[in-house]
């Protein structure tokens, strides 16, 4: 037992609706940060940190953390005075709290007593001391823009000098701005500055249905579609107690299972790109346009914005489709193993992915390193390994991890995760279950809390959903991996050269649509 863990996170907690196992317990100050103390000493990720208005309620304002552990999510929540909404900050223990803790008070006015006090996500769309997420400002209200400076932290010496990349960048990617302070070609630091794709989504949900609400989270981050919608529909179908048919959840998991392979398809192609291997550009990109194509086939889209619904999906698959899938399988496994031969013994690629942009085991753990990121980095975790809900516990997942750290070892686990997926798709292809496509799930009543939890492409995906009242939804907090990983790459920039910058980063190959929110 460990000696630092407080009993009161055994007997205070309350069991808490989800697909994996969850429990809530809520706390003062102090506890808030002995449960923090607690968690990292028993090596926790932090999840998820995010605020809520409850004036209404008892006249409070409260904060919420979601915590990782390997065999369940503990949520921790603080309730403060209206009038001082103010709490321990996490950020010393979890370095992922700092920007969470920023974007919370932007959002809501709930401030850490310390650390990095910048705005995050306003970026002048509204004043400083208007905070949109609290109940009594309007969805509908605008203001003027009135945008300044962000003031980035300064970098002095001889030889220094500052580079930006972004907002706007040569390519039709998303806006993230990145500020390099640099001594020859070397990098000496790396600032990023995001929240420019900051759409109101958590707002929004609140004048949702819950029984519509899971195509708002299918667009929150569109090449993790699936992942969102069924961590949606899984939070939702926890707290009415609904359970999918097996078939129902099968046909979840290939989606999920293919969005990851297309993913991993369009990386692996890419990164060749960025060291100048075009045939492994073309080849990546035909393999990535063909299950798009035969995903437009089967399922009516390229991308399933619309398959994961409340109770099961939205269509079902004929028994005709199931040889042509198992011959693409097929297919892939020979295709994706060649080129990851070809890819092994190219000079070339190889002098550009091996050693850059390392980050070491070491700075993965107390960074808070999480998904394909960490454990390119020796942090062997996987929520389809460790905490698996159906389809996945009858699966045994197999686990992809590397200690190297660089670029090279972040091509490496795709490569294996991408033939795993391709057996998990076999596997439950060759005993597709039988059973309804989709199952009733009836209006949740108000006040109750449920968490969906989804192994994405990237990593966990979060989405905790508190119900309102007559169907409606009080509060959504949704959260992508990115908030995690970002920090990751001013570290693992460090060091290398400049023109590394582009392929180091698409390695990572992060979301800012997801994080931004």
């Amino acid at each position: 037992m460990n000696p630092m863990w407080p009993d009161f996170l055994d007997t205070e907690c309350v069991p808490l609706p989800s697909n994996v196992a969850a429990c809530r317990v809520q706390v003062d100050a102090a506890r808030w940060c002995e449960a923090a103390d607690a968690m990292r000493e028993a090596g926790a990720d932090l999840l998820s940190l995010w605020g809520s208005d409850d004036r209404d309620r008892d006249q409070c304002l409260r904060v919420h953390a979601a915590y990782l552990l390997r065999d369940r999510v503990v949520v921790v929540e603080h309730a403060m005075p209206a009038d001082r909404p103010i709490y321990p900050s996490l950020a010393t223990r979890f370095p992922a709290a700092g920007r969470l803790q920023r974007a919370t008070y932007d959002l809501l006015g709930i401030r850490a007593d310390a650390g990095d006090m910048r705005p995050w996500l306003r970026h002048g769309g509204w004043p400083e001391g208007v905070f949109p997420l609290r109940r009594d400002v309007a969805a509908t209200q605008t203001w003027p823009v009135t945008s300044s400076p962000y003031p980035f932290i300064p970098v002095s010496g001889d030889g220094v000098h500052e580079m930006t990349a972004g907002p706007v960048h040569a390519g039709t990617i998303e806006p993230g701005r990145f500020q390099l302070a640099v001594v020859g070609e070397k990098v000496l630091r790396l600032e990023v500055r995001l929240g420019y794709t900051h759409k109101g989504i958590a707002k929004r949900f609140e004048a949702m249905a819950q029984c519509d609400a899971h195509r708002l989270a299918a667009h929150i981050c569109g090449d993790s579609t699936v992942a969102f919608s069924w961590a949606y529909c899984a939070a939702l179908e926890a707290i009415t107690a609904s359970t999918p048919s097996p078939r129902a959840l099968v046909l979840r998991g290939l989606a999920l299972e293919r969005e990851r392979i297309a993913n991993h398809l369009g990386d692996l192609g890419g990164l060749a790109n960025d060291v100048g291997f075009a045939f492994g550009q073309t080849q990546f990109s035909s393999l990535k346009e063909q299950l798009l194509r035969h995903n437009a086939e089967l399922f009516g889209q390229r991308y399933l914005f619309d398959f994961v619904v409340p109770g099961g999906v939205a269509s079902d698959l004929p028994a005709r489709a199931l040889p042509g899938m198992l011959d693409e399988i097929a297919a892939l496994e020979r295709a994706v193993g060649d080129l990851r031969g070809i890819y092994a013994r190219h000079e070339g690629l190889q002098d550009r992915f091996l050693g850059a942009g390392r980050l070491t085991p070491a700075q993965a753990a107390a960074l808070g390193a999480i998904g394909l990121a960490g454990r390119a980095s020796g942090v062997a975790r996987d929520l389809r390994v460790d905490q698996p809900w159906s389809p996945y516990d009858q699966s045994s997942p197999a686990l992809a991890t590397s200690t190297e750290g660089d670029v090279a070892a972040r091509v490496q686990v795709r490569f294996e995760e991408t033939l795993e997926s391709l057996r998990l798709c076999r596997q439950w292809l060759q005993a597709l279950p039988a059973g309804e496509r989709v199952c009733e799930v009836p209006v949740a009543p108000a006040g109750q809390l449920g968490i969906g939890l989804i192994e994405g492409w990237r990593g966990p995906v979060m989405l905790a959903l508190e119900t309102g009242p007559a169907g409606g939804i009080r509060r959504c907090r949704a959260h992508d991996p990115s908030w995690q990983n970002w920090p990751l790459l001013e570290v693992a920039i460090l060091g290398n050269i400049v023109a590394d910058f582009p392929l180091i980063n698409k390695s990572f190959n992060l979301s800012y649509s997801g994080h931004d929110g």
